[in-house]
């Protein structure tokens, strides 16, 4: 079973100041970063970065703490996942590819990195899209029954004492993939491949105690930042996409425009026919709309 990323892209891995970052880069043109959610790597993006290399250098990253990207340990208060240290990596990585301005896109995880990135380094992003997410802040403010069950991985995972650790690592292919199809609705079945390229990459004990320390961090750090924000009046710049499906939870619960229009000063979207995992379910159509996004924006 082949990894499914064709061969126009080539692997490379970076150094982020003693963290290495595990890429891959194809295409021409202006640069475009994809970064990839929970419990994904770069791979998410396999069907949709093909179709963007006839406009875009395309780069694909696994965040820190994931895919074959290194995983150091988290300390108290988990700093080495907040959001602004996973973005300063991203930054890192496009400047060391020669970039220093360029778009991105997130999906889940990636997303909040990416919001965040826009946010701290607003000279470097010259457009910004979210991929069925709304703003941590927002989600954590407004959570109540339907969050708690909806997203009640955001808790677990966000649990103490080794508990999510200890029980994730006992079947971690089987945690991947009911979540996976818990969140998926019709459109495009998973590639085997990938989902096999999941399960190698999350088996990793070090991968597991980091995806939990990223979830401490959205709990905990991430919000200090955020709030910091709020108080400040800081918003996003650069054009916002957000991108939603319309049967996932984050369509079925936001107005998710309404609610970017708070945290960013353009803001554009639109629901897709899938529920969490756009770019697997509805590859084509997401393709398409970040093309249309990030020519009309100059991303």
């Amino acid at each position: 079973m082949s990894v499914p990323l064709p061969p126009a892209f080539r692997y490379r891995r970076v150094d982020v100041g003693g963290v290495t970052i595990n890429c891959a880069v194809g295409g021409a043109g202006p640069p475009l970063l994809l970064l990839h959610g929970y419990p994904q790597t770069h791979l998410i993006w396999h069907e949709v970065a093909p179709l963007l290399l006839d406009r875009h250098t395309v780069v694909l990253t696994d965040l820190r703490g994931y895919g074959d990207s290194d995983k150091p340990a988290s300390g108290p208060g988990d700093p080495q996942y907040a959001k602004r240290t996973m973005a300063a990596d991203q930054l890192a990585v496009m400047a060391a590819l020669g970039f220093d301005r360029f778009a991105v896109a997130g999906h889940d995880r990636g997303a909040r990195v990416a919001h965040r990135l826009a946010l701290d380094a607003p000279g470097a992003v010259t457009a910004l899209a979210v991929l069925d997410i709304v703003p941590t802040r927002h989600a954590f403010e407004h959570a109540g029954k339907d969050f708690g069950l909806g997203y009640f991985h955001w808790f677990f995972l966000a649990a103490g004492n080794g508990i999510p650790e200890q029980l994730i690592g006992n079947d971690p292919e089987f945690w991947i993939t009911t979540r996976m199809r818990a969140r998926h609705h019709g459109g495009t079945a998973f590639d085997p491949a990938a989902v096999a390229e999941y399960v190698r990459c999350f088996s990793d004990p070090a991968a597991i105690a980091a995806s939990c320390a990223d979830y401490r961090a959205a709990a905990g750090i991430d919000l200090v930042h955020d709030a910091a924000d709020a108080g400040a009046g800081n918003l996003v710049r650069a054009p916002l996409l957000a991108l939603w499906g319309e049967h996932s939870f984050v369509g079925r619960s936001y107005d998710v425009p309404a609610v970017w229009r708070g945290y960013a000063t353009t803001v554009s979207g639109a629901a897709l026919p899938a529920d969490h995992y756009l770019p697997e379910e509805v590859p084509g159509q997401v393709a398409d709309a970040l093309r249309e996004f990030f020519s009309d924006t100059g991303g």
